[in-house]
């Protein structure tokens, strides 16, 4: 506020000398709004001026509108803004007789201004790692919608009509959209069960959203179509393949619309380096690792797991050693959907050198959704990287790193893509990819990210997830919760709780009688001690979960490979 405070008295003494302007309505405009902006237009030169309190406080406004801190409205930062901005008594009652903007500002927000993607009750400076309160960080959680709202989003609301008389008994686009918006601030302010960071702000990048950005063909070819994003695309995977350890001119990749696209490529070409390859994955892989089997065609095996939801190594060793006659494709997991459990590579690396297979006679995929992108940055964790014999990882990029639309990041070895890359006159470049027409938005925001981040800014994310983590986990185990937390993870697992409003309200991901919470940069302390409130009271009124089998997932909580003790669940609690 002290830094755009200064701006607009040095804007203000502008207007008294004459100086860059010939009205104090342009003199602000020159000096603080884009010729482009809505702002512009209502004070250039031409348009009926307003007063300088309305002008100021216009611009004050679009300060308020890029930025992300709580507004205070107190009556005495009120004041202390007038005198800053050397308001007098006449200012102000030009904006009390009505000819200012003081109705307008009394919501902060604009009426001719439609903007469903940001709240205007929110100011401040943006952080210089361009993360911010996207309506998931914080201790603020959203009311519910109003019967009105949910009338707004029910399917007969947002039908397309055909006629004018269809859309006569409609509600209309705006206040649909209104709705939406509740909607969305709601479900992302209670969001603990899914990887996805909701902290973010990519409002330098709204303005790119009207080109159709498309990097269709592959990232390294670039095609007869000219809007594309492609040196941004390029630049991701460079940085991703200098985190990965792989080395100039030996690595490929291109930004995916998700972790399961970057899975069913790394798949496609293990089969296609070993056509009559066997597919080894855990029980507990993603479900699109043994979907690309379906997909391809593939023999696949799905080996049991330890109860922490490793692989069980002794049993994947079985397994191979019984086909030693077919090459071996194995899917490491690097954090598991559900546990955040982590593969032990080096392990697996080491099955296959006392079975004596050789380096041509199999192919390495990493399923590094969530945790290949925070693993590098944890102190003393083992190393995931192209020095070692692996092929291909694929991780999310709007999980970690924070994105408005799903993303991903496939990197390979060069020389398995020539495998499968076909000329494309069409395109005047080569098919690499899954998809033909890519998003080149994508691309542009984990750029963006990523720059703005940087690798201390990354780090710190990944150490306030792994820190958080810990004391989810110690305050449900000191609230009586049978809970558990894998080394080097994020996700702490937990008992299913009863009531399933509260599993809903919190949007938790369950398997049977477990669920758990991945804790993301936005989520908070302050937030995790109300959610543990609200668990202890559905426990009061609804009771525990109990193991719904000997072998179920609640049941293996309990095992000492684990590590450490829990609070089990008995008959009649």
């Amino acid at each position: 506020m002290r830094a755009s405070r200064s701006v607009l008295n040095a804007a203000l003494r502008r207007t008294t000398t004459g100086t860059a302007a010939t009205t104090p309505s342009a003199c602000l405009a020159n000096a603080l709004v884009a010729p482009s902006s809505p702002l512009a237009e209502m004070v250039a030169p031409g348009s009926p001026n307003p007063s300088p309190i309305a002008a100021t406080r216009l611009c004050l406004q679009q300060f308020r509108f890029k930025s992300s801190a709580p507004l205070n409205h107190d009556e005495e930062e009120e004041a202390a803004l007038d005198a800053t901005l050397n308001l007098d008594a006449a200012a102000a009652a030009d904006d009390a007789d009505g000819s200012g903007t003081g109705s307008e500002m009394s919501n902060n927000t604009l009426e001719s201004v439609a903007d469903y993607t940001s709240d205007k009750s929110k100011s401040g400076t943006p952080s210089p790692w361009a993360v911010f309160d996207a309506w998931g960080a914080g201790t603020d959680i959203f009311d519910p919608l109003s019967a009105d709202e949910e009338y707004k989003l029910s399917k007969d609301s947002v039908a397309i009509p055909f006629t004018d008389e269809e859309r006569a008994g409609m509600p209309d686009e705006t206040s649909i959209l209104g709705a939406y918006d509740h909607l969305l601030k709601r479900k992302s302010s209670v969001h603990f069960g899914y990887p996805y960071n909701l902290m973010y702000n990519h409002e330098e990048l709204y303005e790119f959203m009207k080109y159709s950005i498309n990097n269709l063909g592959d990232p390294y070819i670039t095609s007869n179509y000219g809007v594309h994003s492609r040196q941004f695309e390029c630049s991701v995977i460079d940085f991703f393949a200098r985190l990965w350890k792989m080395e100039p001119d030996e690595y490929w990749g291109y930004v995916t619309t998700c972790g399961t696209e970057g899975n069913l490529h790394g798949i496609l070409l293990a089969r296609e380096c070993h056509p009559d390859g066997i597919l080894y994955t855990s029980k507990e892989s993603h479900y699109s690792v043994l979907k690309a089997a379906r997909y391809y065609r593939m023999d696949a095996r799905a080996i049991q797991t330890l109860a922490t939801g490793e692989i069980d190594y002794d049993s994947l060793s079985a397994e191979i050693e019984k086909n030693l006659d077919k090459p071996v494709i194995i899917n490491v997991n690097i954090g598991t959907t559900v546990k955040g459990a982590v593969d032990d590579l080096d392990r697996i690396l080491r099955i296959l050198s006392q079975l004596g297979v050789p380096r041509d006679r199999f192919h390495i995929h990493c399923d590094g959704a969530l945790f290949a992108m925070m693993m590098p940055f944890v102190d003393f964790a083992p190393e995931v990287s192209f020095r070692k014999p692996i092929d291909s990882i694929a991780v999310s990029g709007h999980k970690m790193l924070g994105c408005p639309m799903p993303c991903g990041i496939a990197l390979s070895r060069k020389e398995h893509v020539k495998k499968v890359e076909q000329r494309i006159d069409y395109l005047n470049s080569v098919d690499t990819t899954i998809m033909g027409s890519r998003n080149g938005q994508a691309a542009l925001y984990l750029w963006y990210s990523l720059r703005k981040k940087g690798i201390a800014g990354i780090k710190r994310d990944v150490t306030h997830c792994i820190d958080t983590a810990r004391y989810l986990r110690k305050v449900l185990h000191d609230a009586g919760f049978t809970c558990r937390l894998n080394d080097l993870s994020s996700t702490v697992v937990l008992e299913r709780p009863m009531d399933d409003t509260l599993v809903k309200r919190w949007q938790l991901a369950c398997e049977e009688d477990i669920a758990h919470v991945v804790v993301m940069p936005n989520v908070t302390r302050d937030k995790i001690d109300r959610f543990v409130e609200e668990l202890v009271e559905a426990r009061e009124t609804h009771g525990r979960m109990e193991p719904v089998r000997e072998d179920s997932p609640l049941s293996k909580l309990m095992c000492s490979s684990w590590g450490g003790e829990t609070h089990m669940p008995k008959n009649g609690n």
